[in-house]
């Protein structure tokens, strides 16, 4: 990533599942739309790398197809190009670097799911790796819980409701 280039301009978006994928496309979307960028929805599928994978395998690609689908249908609603990429590996924070360098990722864009139910998404360091050892930005977007109670909204055209941590040689 150059020092000018936005970071929404191809930003990687990792995605676990439906729920996620809605939350990053609505929050991510926006600011890749303003940027007249171009996003990828990533999904990993994590091997067990010789034990037994936690699901069929024919399963977790149906699953990860179904994400997809998701996305290009709120890329499409919002105006932005999306791309998607399926990948294998038994690290998943290894296996998202390896795609935002192989793609030429401008950051690595998520919305938290809330507490600590989202860093379960994970497996082992992984948390600590996303945040602390990526070559690239990570951008957190604000994640909010459906709460009819609360009627605070984030502006998500506005740059500085995105809480961007910048970690790695350029920061």
């Amino acid at each position: 990533m150059t020092g000018t280039e936005p970071l929404f301009a191809r930003p990687l978006l990792p995605v676990a599942n439906e729920d996620d994928a809605d939350r990053t496309a609505t929050l991510a979307f926006p600011h890749v739309a303003a940027a007249g960028g171009t996003a990828t929805a990533l999904h990993v599928i994590e091997k067990a790398g010789g034990a037994p994978d936690k699901a069929p395998l024919e399963q977790r690609e149906e699953m990860a197809e179904a994400i997809f689908e998701w996305v290009r249908s709120a890329a499409a609603d919002t105006g932005v190009d999306v791309e998607t990429d399926l990948r294998y590996g038994t690290d998943v924070a290894e296996t998202i670097f390896e795609a935002a360098e192989a793609l030429g990722a401008t950051a690595i864009v998520f919305t938290p799911r809330g507490g600590k139910a989202w860093w379960d998404l994970f497996s082992g360091d992984t948390r600590e790796t996303l945040t602390t050892e990526s070559e690239i930005p990570v951008v957190v977007l604000p994640s909010r819980e459906d709460d009819p109670e609360d009627d605070e909204t984030v502006d998500v055209d506005s740059p500085t409701d995105a809480e961007e941590t910048t970690t790695g040689d350029d920061a």
